[in-house]
């Protein structure tokens, strides 16, 4: 499903060339979890926002379902991107001023799903996961935990075929947080691609495979 060949990422000032990422070598087939470990610094969300199309590598080649993405226009990675991509974030990226339900349906607005639809599609998610009765709240009305929740909810309401969270759990407290990867387990075992980066070696453990980064090269 992934494939990446000599992958690097970097920042030129006028007398040196700084590595982020430097030589990356992954294969990530359909159907794993993978966790990525490795200090702060290391390059873990650097790689994660290239696997996720929200940044481009500076050299190297990227295929995604053998499509190569670093030959695509911008166009066409935006389109695979919103089409087969849902992505947790750490800091949640709710819109405080946008309810529950409004948050959840802005990625299926920008993808032009009908009105009827949207609300079906809504619905199913806001009873799987025990939120109808906060779908007319506030992000600022929700604890931490539930405005994670929210965040899954709204990176798997376009029924992704890739999940990229980015330290999911690392606002939470520690009972909060095995709730968010119980769920990203039992989506994995329904058949969904996740790859996570994390600090935490209990829930990495969740994964199918660790990958590990230090000064953005792989180590193990």
């Amino acid at each position: 499903m992934i494939k990446l060949n000599d992958v690097s990422k970097f920042v030129e000032s006028k007398y040196q060339r700084t590595f982020i990422l430097k030589g990356i070598n992954l294969e990530i087939e359909e159907g794993e979890f993978v966790s990525i470990m490795g200090p702060s610094g290391s390059g873990k969300s650097t790689l994660l926002n290239i696997v996720g199309m929200l940044d481009r590598p500076s050299e190297g080649e990227y295929y995604f379902m053998d499509e190569p993405v670093h030959k695509l226009n911008e166009r066409r990675v935006s389109r695979i991107h919103k089409e087969h991509i849902g992505f947790i974030f750490q800091a949640y990226h709710l819109i405080d001023e946008l309810t529950v339900y409004e948050n959840i349906e802005t990625p299926l607005i920008y993808r032009g799903i009908k009105g009827k639809e949207r609300a079906s599609m809504i619905a199913e998610m806001l009873d799987r996961f025990s939120m109808v009765a906060k779908k007319d709240l506030f992000p600022e009305q929700l604890s931490g935990g539930q405005q994670q929740l929210v965040g899954v909810v709204r990176a798997l309401i376009g029924k992704p075929r890739l999940l990229l969270a980015d330290e999911p759990t690392g606002n939470l407290h520690s009972g909060q947080g095995e709730e968010v990867m119980d769920i990203l387990k039992q989506l994995h075992e329904a058949g969904m691609t996740i790859v996570q980066v994390t600090h935490n070696e209990k829930f990495a453990g969740y994964g199918t495979r660790i990958v590990n980064l230090e000064d953005g090269r792989i180590v193990k």
